[in-house]
């Protein structure tokens, strides 16, 4: 039949997309349904425009401290239309990227919104009328979306999500972010890089709650540095729209109410999965809207699996890859595929990064949930102002920690800010999935001059070994 296949994969972000590809290497008869653009939300309004965007307040950055370089420059400013532009014109090319990558790999795409008929079964509704697709295996990869404030909602004028915040129509004045994790973050530098009064309000006790402390910490007192207000322990009351401005109320830590206008708002307070109306709440088991599954990402319903963002946290793009391929080759050995082996995802080896300025990277346990998971251990802290590339750079801002099982020399977890850290965390993850230990990595000869010696010497400072500070 000509819409019966292998498997139906539905969504194409960057869990889709790549378990597609993965589905077709393996032999299997593949198909894509996408309601909007090929790559998803990361290719087309996530992690790689904003990127593109931060890569032009990096470049502004460093104009501004041009003297600190011995270099001149003159009448610096930003043309917002020409930064956007950009960050779009990189959008579509990677759209264009999966568009070739499905003909490539001989993979259908079915463009319409899918609705799940039953565990392997799909009705899709597009510019075409509607379609019916069967297979012997469906992916769900929908997604997610940002959360709006209960009362305040996003108006896409003076309010605004990521989605908003990344073409504004105007340079915000003076703009209020509510929200301190990695959006909020990246979108709270991008723009004070690009010469914007920026205020963040963070409901926890301090700014990215899931890092380490240390780097919470550090972050905090460099973005002030830099200009940026942070209020952390609090929390915004009440915002009041208007054709030319936001006025809001803000409940500080200390109990009272602050007031202030701002020019724009965007609100960065988490993510809603992308799964009601498309019958997988009565084909799965749910907790909040999130899909639950196994480590394979199988559901209860056999044949009907689940990936990304509409599944448990963390919600991050390459993690949402790394479990496409996973479901893909747990499905073609269910399949008869005996060349396959498919390993369960470990959510202690999932690194995470901050674009900001200075860039924030970890992986695994911080040093407080290692305690708290009974660990003794041995934790080193090595410095960029240590360093001579660092220096050499101009960004000696920054450290690297590591966390060691005291008693095995397990490497528990790594987290680093600074410059280029998010190239760097790369190397700690794939210590943590080869069990490395203090051993390996002292062991391990690192380039000089290099930023990521201080990698190095983090894991010497943890044993009392450290040679340039």
């Amino acid at each position: 039949m000509a819409n019966s296949y292998d498997v139906i994969v539905l969504g194409s972000g960057p869990g889709g997309y790549v378990s597609a590809i993965r589905c077709a290497q393996l032999g299997l008869k593949t198909a894509i349904v996408e309601r909007e653009l090929l790559g998803g939300i990361c290719l087309n309004w996530g992690c790689i425009p904003t990127k593109a965007l931060l890569r032009s307040a990096e470049i502004m950055h460093y104009m501004q401290h041009a003297g600190d370089y011995g270099l001149k420059a003159k009448e610096i400013e930003a043309d917002l239309d020409a930064v956007v532009k950009r960050s779009r014109g990189v959008a579509k090319q990677l759209n264009a990227g999966v568009t070739h990558l499905m003909k490539k790999n001989k993979i259908t795409v079915h463009m319409g919104t899918g609705t799940l008929t039953g565990p392997t079964s799909i009705t899709v509704k597009g510019d075409k009328g509607e379609e019916k697709l069967t297979a012997k295996h469906v992916i769900v990869a929908t997604g997610a979306r940002a959360r709006d404030l209960p009362f305040a909602p996003a108006d896409g004028k003076r309010v605004w999500t990521y989605r908003h915040a990344m073409t504004p129509k105007e340079m915000p004045s003076k703009l209020l972010v509510i929200g301190s994790g990695a959006i909020g973050i990246e979108f709270a530098s991008f723009y004070n890089d690009m010469g914007v009064d920026v205020t963040v309000v963070e409901m926890l006790d301090r700014v990215v709650p899931v890092e380490d402390k240390d780097v919470s910490a550090f972050l905090e007192k460099s973005l002030t540095k830099q200009g940026i207000t942070i209020k952390t322990g609090a929390g915004v009351e009440e915002l009041k729209v208007s054709d030319k401005a936001v006025s809001a109320k803000i409940k500080l830590k200390d109990g009272k109410i602050e007031s202030g206008d701002y020019s724009h708002v965007i609100v960065a307070i988490g993510i809603v999965p992308n799964t009601e109306n498309i019958g997988v709440d009565k084909l799965a088991d749910m907790d909040r809207g999130f899909i639950q599954i196994d480590p394979y990402g199988r559901t209860k319903s056999k044949g009907l699996w689940a990936i990304g963002d509409c599944t448990p946290g963390p919600w991050l793009a390459h993690k949402a890859s790394h479990e496409g391929v996973t479901c893909a080759e747990a499905i073609a050995q269910e399949l008869g595929n005996k060349d396959v082996h498919p390993h369960a995802l470990d959510r202690n080896s999932i690194p995470g990064c901050t674009y900001c300025h200075p860039q924030i990277a970890s992986v695994g346990m911080t040093e407080a949930k290692a305690k708290e998971a009974g660990y003794q251990v041995k934790v080193g802290m090595f410095p960029f102002i240590g360093n001579g590339k660092a220096i050499a750079l101009g960004e000696a801002e920054g450290f690297t920690k590591t966390v060691f099982d005291a008693k095995t020399g397990e490497l528990l977890g790594a987290h680093m800010v600074g410059a280029e850290v998010t190239e760097m965390i790369q190397g700690y993850t794939v210590g943590k999935v080869l069990e490395t230990t203090e051993a390996e990595l002292m062991q391990t000869i690192f380039p000089h001059p290099t930023i990521s010696e201080s990698m190095h010497e983090s894991v010497l400072a943890a044993y009392g070994r450290a040679i340039h500070i």
